[in-house]
């Protein structure tokens, strides 16, 4: 495990936070440098170090209706060759020692749906360079999926049928301190530091079923969180923290004497971003109400391949 890696990289974005304000919702007139979010779910879907990645054998995957994201660290690197935190750091999320270690703070971090700006900076901020790549280390995500209802205390059938719609919040890394998390209605405390692969799913059962809807909480294996990287040959990244890195359509340029706003679009796979062991084969998500802990394993929540663009 690569332990000396990552405590550098937490504590270069400790370091940055420290001395460099954020500006989410910059109201400045002046030229800025925007970011925005698409899921997409026809992107290619890739595995750790960008190649097309398949669904293994015993295993099966669903493309979630993602609501919302957000992400705590941005990057842009002038070549494959850029070490992490060698580029131009643009964005670093709150942090907290709340929970004992060092770590981001979910209570103050952005959060944005697809095409909404997360966060801008003015340009000026910026050093002038052309920039081949971006790293963003994405903290949240929120989505639904479809289930398969098994052992329901109640006739399936009085719910709609046996496939149901649920909300997942799910956190990929580094390490994240959450006070408390609402996936959709439902609230689940938690007052601690929360490693990658950290889930909480809420069912959505409606009509006279409502009064069974629960919350499960749940940890894919450590190290089975995709963090799609295809820079791995030349410019390796910390284990857990989920720096998804991209190759720009067309390289970023910035000059320094920009007089509007360059808008950067970051575009997430999430074809088949959510995958589990598939216990029943059958190719559904099955939750046990009786047992939750009898319901198919969550192992990866992580988004599929980033194509950054600009305009």
């Amino acid at each position: 495990m690569k332990l000396l890696s990552f405590l550098f990289f937490a504590g270069l974005l400790i370091g940055f936070s420290s001395c460099k304000e954020d500006n989410d919702n910059n109201n400045s007139n002046e030229p800025q440098l925007k970011f925005k979010f698409v899921f997409d779910e026809n992107q290619e879907r890739l595995n750790n170090i960008g190649l097309p990645a398949t669904i293994p054998a015993g295993h099966a995957a669903q493309t979630p209706n993602f609501h919302a994201m957000s992400i705590h660290y941005i990057e842009l690197a002038p070549s494959a060759f850029t070490p992490l935190g060698g580029g131009e750091i643009t964005y670093s999320g709150a942090k907290t020692s709340a929970g004992g270690a060092d770590a981001v703070d979910f209570d103050q971090a952005f959060v944005a749906g697809e095409n909404e700006v997360f966060y801008s900076i003015p340009l000026k901020d910026i050093n002038p360079g052309t920039y081949d790549w971006i790293r963003t280390s994405v903290t949240y995500q929120n989505y639904d999926i479809t289930f398969n209802i098994v052992n329901a205390p109640i006739d399936p059938n009085l719910c709609g049928g046996a496939t149901q719609t649920g909300t997942v919040a799910s956190f990929l890394g580094y390490n994240v301190y959450i006070s408390d998390i609402t996936p959709k209605n439902m609230t689940e405390a938690v007052n601690d530091d929360k490693l990658q692969g950290f889930w909480v799913f809420e069912t959505d059962l409606s009509g006279v079923c409502e009064p069974y809807n629960q919350l499960v909480v749940g940890e894919a294996p450590e190290g089975a969180t995709t963090v799609v990287n295809p820079l791995a040959g030349t410019s390796d990244i910390p284990p857990g923290s989920c720096v998804v890195t991209g190759g720009f359509t067309q390289a970023l340029t910035i000059t320094g004497d920009e007089t509007e706003d360059i808008v950067v679009t970051l575009s997430y796979s999430i074809n088949n971003s959510l995958e589990w062991i598939d216990n029943i084969p059958n190719g559904q998500l099955d939750f046990d109400f009786t047992t939750p802990t009898n319901s198919d394993q969550i192992i990866d929540m992580g988004v599929r391949g980033l194509i950054p663009s600009w305009q």
